[in-house]
């Protein structure tokens, strides 16, 4: 059966992860995929939380039911930089310890690295991951990668390969559908991209986004021109030109039975009631009944 998780992206300015789980019942969730924030883990850092954040965060599920399923931790362990790939591979060690106090399954991340140096990236990433298999084994922890826009692989089949080269059945990928057009050069074959990763597909986020691509380039005006930059957004479904038809068609084809995370970002004005919807979308798509 599909996990449905909530980002709670949105709600990280004002609320902590104890308030956020509690925001989460509301909304009718039962499982977290807790992003960065300051306070816990940020992009790059060594993580903050303590123990005594950890045992309000874990009284707080206790107390409402849901549970952080996955974190979400960036740190480029990817870096063609020998010390800063060994900072990173610090932090991710302290991570995995914060994962395993909050019994926490999964943890999701992004290929980092430098796109402008994707050999000596790729070879820092496997390094890195010589290092940190025997602690994530030692805990029972899954990996669940992607390849983000400006990782050292930006495309779908690559990053593929990428997470089968590590030749273990808890590292797995992930298919972000906000970035469907960068996975594939402005095409969006959301349904051969899935395919594509095959066994290793189990976990997908969530969101719309528009095709960056599309009207020669001039969805977006970047300035000045040629600027080395992504750009993306993580909207509602229906705010942008993801092929959702094709999207779940797949995922019922295939017989996902992993976790699909709602991780829509930007529009705290209406968060509520958008998760609200896309929880139901999911569970209309994912769980059918009768």
């Amino acid at each position: 059966m599909v996990t449905i998780a909530l980002d709670p992206n949105m709600y990280h300015p004002h609320l902590s992860v104890a308030d956020e789980l509690r925001k989460a019942a509301d909304l009718g969730y039962a499982h977290l995929e807790l992003s960065p924030r300051a306070d816990w883990f940020f992009w790059h850092r060594y993580p903050k939380a303590d123990d005594a954040l950890i045992a309000e965060t874990r009284k707080a599920m206790a107390e409402t039911g849901v549970r952080i399923h996955t974190l979400v931790p960036v740190f480029n362990w990817a870096a063609p930089d020998e010390q800063e790939r060994r900072a990173q591979v610090r932090n991710w060690r302290r991570l995995l310890e914060i994962a395993a106090e909050l019994e926490c399954p999964i943890v999701n991340s992004e290929l980092s690295g430098d796109p402008t140096q994707p050999l000596r990236s790729e070879h820092a990433f496997y390094a890195s991951m010589e290092e940190l298999i025997p602690h994530f084994e030692r805990y029972g922890i899954g990996l669940n990668l992607e390849a983000h826009p400006y990782d050292f692989s930006e495309r779908n089949d690559d990053a593929v390969q990428i997470v089968r080269g590590l030749n273990k059945p808890w590292a797995n990928y992930v298919f972000c559908a906000p970035h469907a057009f960068h996975l594939s050069d402005g095409a969006g074959d959301v349904g051969r991209m899935m395919r594509y990763a095959g066994s290793k597909l189990q976990h997908v986020h969530v969101a719309d986004c528009f095709n960056h691509r599309a009207n020669v380039g001039n969805r977006y005006i970047v300035n000045p021109p040629g600027v080395d930059a992504r750009i993306h957004q993580h909207n509602e479904i229906g705010n942008g030109e993801v092929a959702w038809d094709e999207f779940f068609a797949t995922l019922r084809e295939v017989s996902f039975d992993g976790v699909a995370t709602v991780c829509v970002f930007g529009w705290e004005e209406d968060a509520d009631g958008i998760h609200r919807r896309m929880r139901e979308r999911l569970e209309q798509e994912l769980r059918p009944t009768g």
